[in-house]
């Protein structure tokens, strides 16, 4: 039976192959918003119309041929190329580079359109750079390499560049043998618009709070264990969620004791806590913080207009975030991050403008500029459409221009799917204040253990595989079915005891 074309959809045939990905991250850059439905080797489901993609690998006797013909309505174009044998399954990446630049080429055509990453797809940019700053190629040769392969264009290539060269030192001094630790705080007072965590309203998760935490503490003991049974260095700790500080300051006391118990903190070069949200911070638990040795926190206005932070359902004020700010100084805090959103509903570039510029007379040591990220799992994805005109690029540019003229530079970024007009998330800091906890989850180079509702582990192998441990995401199924969850930290020894192997097989060579 042959499926049916939801009318809804974005159809997208692939012939002749099954290269899905790259395929779907180009039409994305293109055409936001819209679900893509993909139909394998079947040309007769084609549309006569309307809108589709087609993208068709066939082989001759001697030749390989690419094919590919966009439909925007009434606009349609279609292109080919020929190259000497390929196959999509053994020359994967070669094939995938061809069916982007075919693909590219139509649609900035059609539409009108230029994207800034070029084909360049993935969450990582500063992943191309790295190794090249490795053999000592230059930042001329950089740039021409990619600007070759990916057409990125200069503005995008300078801002990975300068991330990479500000990274590479600080990544080289992580020390071998050491692990971040990762714990969740999975409550907020409110859900924003924007998000798609798996985060609980305070009020609705009150009755399981105690019994979340009293397990949360067993979990870090735990993991405690594990360190100290494998010889492992805890290199970082980062508390996140949800928001952290909506718990009370009690429950927070606990949990940082739990941490101090449970693992030597001597070797630490990062101790954060994601502090969020202005209406949960209050001096008790900021104290609690300090005395705790937690060095760094973040406070994340999002935005500075008020009418905005309305719209994305935000309970404080601008004034909130400048008084919990104030406060977090007076107590000691030289490390204060806040976090910056790019797209927010009802922002323009003017007020993105000011709210750069009342958070950078506050002189926080960091600054993080996320774009707006329509996820499925966030309020504002249904809303999509609306968002297609978004002036996202233009506040972007504007934090690229004013924040290293202040003084802040560019330290990690990433790039996730759906995200409004292509664009990317990167850290800014002064110098020697940036986060090691973010840039080594970005890069993926070292080994994360993961504690409390929602949190991933990720295990990192010298080869470069990586095992995820998940736990559940909802706190019931986290408290009913706990100790089916600590059964599964017997995949740690096992990835160990690989690793371990491997080494004495590098060390006999």
């Amino acid at each position: 039976m042959k499926e049916k074309i939801n009318t809804q959809s974005f159809p997208v045939f692939l012939l002749g192959h099954g290269l899905k990905y790259e395929t779907e991250c180009i039409l994305k850059a293109f055409v936001p918003a819209v679900r893509f439905q993909f139909c394998y080797d079947d040309i007769s489901l084609m549309p006569e119309s309307s809108r589709y993609a087609a993208v068709q690998i066939r082989q001759g006797r001697v030749h390989t041929y690419f094919y590919c013909a966009v439909s925007l309505g009434e606009k349609r174009l279609r292109i080919m190329q020929r190259t000497e044998r390929l196959y999509p399954d053994s020359d994967k990446k070669q094939c995938e580079m061809i069916i982007s630049k075919l693909l590219f080429t139509l649609l900035r055509e059609l539409t009108g359109t230029d994207v800034p990453w070029g084909i360049l797809t993935g969450i990582r940019p500063t992943r191309k750079i790295l190794p090249m700053l490795e053999i000592g190629m230059s930042r001329e040769e950089i740039f021409d390499s990619l600007r070759e392969e990916y057409w990125i264009s200069d503005e995008k290539l300078s801002l990975a560049y300068n991330t990479a060269v500000v990274q590479y030192p600080l990544l080289k001094s992580t020390p071998k043998n050491s692990v971040g630790l990762y714990v969740s705080i999975p409550f907020c007072p409110s859900r924003c618009s924007y998000c798609s965590f798996v985060s609980h309203s305070v009020e609705q998760a009150k009755k399981l709070m105690p019994e979340y935490i009293r397990l949360l503490c067993e979990e870090l003991k735990i993991w405690g264990d594990i360190v100290r049974r494998l010889g492992l260095i805890v290199d970082t700790v980062y508390f996140g969620g949800g928001t952290p500080t909506s718990v009370s300051a009690e429950h927070l006391e606990m949990l940082l004791k739990a941490v101090a118990d449970n693992f030597d903190l001597s070797h630490l070069r990062e101790y954060c806590v994601e502090a969020g949200r202005p209406d949960t911070i209050t001096e008790e638990k900021l104290i609690v913080l300090k005395r705790n040795g937690v060095g760094r926190i973040s406070i994340n206005p999002q935005t500075m207009n008020e009418e905005v932070l309305k719209n994305i359902g935000r309970r404080h004020t601008p004034g909130e975030i400048v008084e919990a700010f104030r406060l977090a100084r007076r107590i000691g805090f030289d490390n204060i991050n806040m976090d910056l959103i790019a797209g927010l509903p009802g922002d323009t570039p003017e007020s993105f403008r000011n709210t750069l510029k009342q958070i950078t007379e506050l002189d926080p040591d960091s600054i993080t500029v996320h774009t707006l990220t329509l996820k499925r799992a966030a309020n504002l994805f249904s809303e999509g459409e609306s968002q297609l005109e978004n002036p996202v690029r233009e506040m972007v540019r504007d934090s690229i221009a004013m924040l290293p003229e202040k003084g802040y530079q560019p330290y990690y970024m990433y790039r996730q799917k759906n995200t409004i007009d292509n664009q990317e998330n990167v850290g800014y800091s002064k110098p020697g204040k940036e986060s090691f906890y973010n840039m080594l989850i970005m890069d993926e180079t070292q080994t994360i253990f993961g504690a409390g509702c929602g949190a991933s582990t990720k295990l990192v192998e010298p080869c470069g595989m990586i095992t995820r441990i998940c736990n559940y995401k909802f706190p019931y199924e986290y408290i009913g079915q706990f100790d089916q969850l600590m059964e599964k930290k017997k995949e740690v020894f096992e990835v160990y005891e690989r690793i371990h192997q491997q080494e004495a097989v590098n060390a006999e060579k």
